[in-house]
């Protein structure tokens, strides 16, 4: 029989040490044991205090407009109209089932992968069908919760973990939820994204913020991308690091490898202006420009960049064919190679270089377990991403925003769409 027992357990899954504000997040995980170990099961959310009626009123008193989110299709186009859950239901809480809050979006940052969907209609697997929302890096504030939420109460601001597993297949029982196979992961075809005015989402994947802004707590997703890939990398103190691309991605791995330590470091891109910004970012970083090598002399040219030095791990922020093969042209013998980078369906890679200099390559889909520690590294100023958000739009001006986002020459690293009203 399951039992109920405190919300992380003390298991090689779950450190306590990771757990956030647990003594205001009231809620338990119903657990099954294993001979060997726990094995998480499902989410349960326990009783609220408040009524149905109380917490109605509490999202009644808010103004709130039409519900609108962001839109593209097969066709590629892109576009603004009506979306779910509608305005006029929140504030007697109709459309949320057991777990769920309503949020209103306050800030979403617009990431590669939406701007891939828009123009490209897939990522691997992944097609866009039909209408589809897009939109997954985001943060809000609580306007309405399900009687049976414990976890959080209207007014709190929290950051939204978009990929809600299903916590009964294996890489779910052993942790590893973003292997999830059967995961909703928003604004994924076919599960709607978070760019709009209001989303419904399970108030176990909200993580509370505090103070800190809405604009910090959409970048808490691609922060977890980095932090996903340092801790599978297991870089040590005074590793030289290797950062391949100076995109959004590439500068957050950066800000986090130079806080653990990583020296020397070095950033590689084919824009000198995103070198420049990543200098700004972070002083003692080297920067190094890519030029059209094979990659075998890119490789060269990267050692050269480290003063002769070997990478020892380098973080593909990419997924470009050429990067990831002078990465592992440059790699000191032993070293790793770690791809966080989505790319081509098929790459071509030296095989035998790998080989020989027994250059270990591993590969990252999502992250998991991550956000608690994401908030105390802004909260604590070790990660600071305030300068990474270069330009914001209106929910409004959303069209425009996704044009400068995919605009080279625009000179944006992050693009938020912000609704502060």
């Amino acid at each position: 029989m399951p039992q109920e027992i405190p919300f992380i357990p003390k298991n090689k899954f779950f450190d306590a040490s990771d757990k956030c504000d647990c003594s205001s997040r009231r809620y338990t995980r119903t657990l099954h044991y294993h001979p060997a170990h726990t094995l998480l099961y499902y989410v349960k959310v326990g009783l609220r205090t408040m009524s149905p009626s109380a917490t109605a009123q509490s999202a009644a008193q808010m103004n709130l407009k039409p519900n609108i989110g962001v839109y593209t299709n097969p066709n590629h186009d892109l576009w603004i109209s009506e979306a779910g859950p509608n305005a006029a239901t929140i504030p007697s809480g109709q459309d949320l089932k057991e777990g769920e809050v309503t949020i209103a979006i306050r800030s979403t940052g617009i990431c590669g992968s939406d701007v891939h969907f828009w123009h490209q209609g897939c990522i691997g697997p992944l097609i866009v069908r039909g209408d589809h929302i897009l939109g997954h890096e985001s943060a809000g504030e609580i306007i309405a919760a399900h009687p049976s939420v414990t976890s959080l109460k209207i007014g709190d601001r929290v950051a939204i973990e978009p990929n809600v597993p299903c916590f009964t297949c294996e890489p779910c029982r052993y942790g590893r939820y973003n292997g999830c196979q059967n995961d909703k992961f928003l604004s994924t075809p076919p599960d709607h994204g978070l760019l709009r005015r209001y989303v419904n989402h399970p108030a176990v994947w909200c993580h509370k913020i505090g103070d800190m802004s809405y604009e910090h707590g959409a970048m808490l997703e691609p922060l977890s991308v980095a932090l996903a890939g340092m801790q599978r990398a297991k870089m040590q103190l005074g590793d030289p690091v290797l950062v391949c691309g100076a995109g959004p991605i590439g500068l957050i791995t950066m800000l986090c490898v130079a806080a653990a330590g990583a020296a020397p470091l070095v950033i590689t891109d084919i824009s000198e202006s995103r070198l420049a910004f990543a200098k700004e970012l972070c002083p003692r970083v080297i920067t190094h420009k890519v030029e059209r090598l094979s990659p075998e002399e890119g490789g060269k040219a990267i050692v050269a960049a480290f003063g002769g030095i070997e990478p020892v791990v380098t973080m593909e922020c990419t997924g470009v064919e050429s990067s990831i093969a002078s990465a592992v042209w440059a790699s000191k013998f032993g070293g790793k190679v770690f791809i966080i980078g989505v790319g081509k369906d098929e790459i071509k890679f030296p095989f035998m270089r790998a080989s020989v200099r027994e250059i270990d390559i591993q590969l990252q889909y999502r992250y998991s377990n991550t956000w608690p520690r994401a908030i105390r590294l802004v909260e604590s100023g070790l990660i600071d991403l305030s300068k990474l958000v270069t330009h914001r739009f209106p929910l409004e001006d959303a069209i425009k925003a996704f044009e400068t986002s995919a605009d080279p020459k625009s000179g944006a690293i992050k693009v938020q769409i912000q609704s502060l009203e």
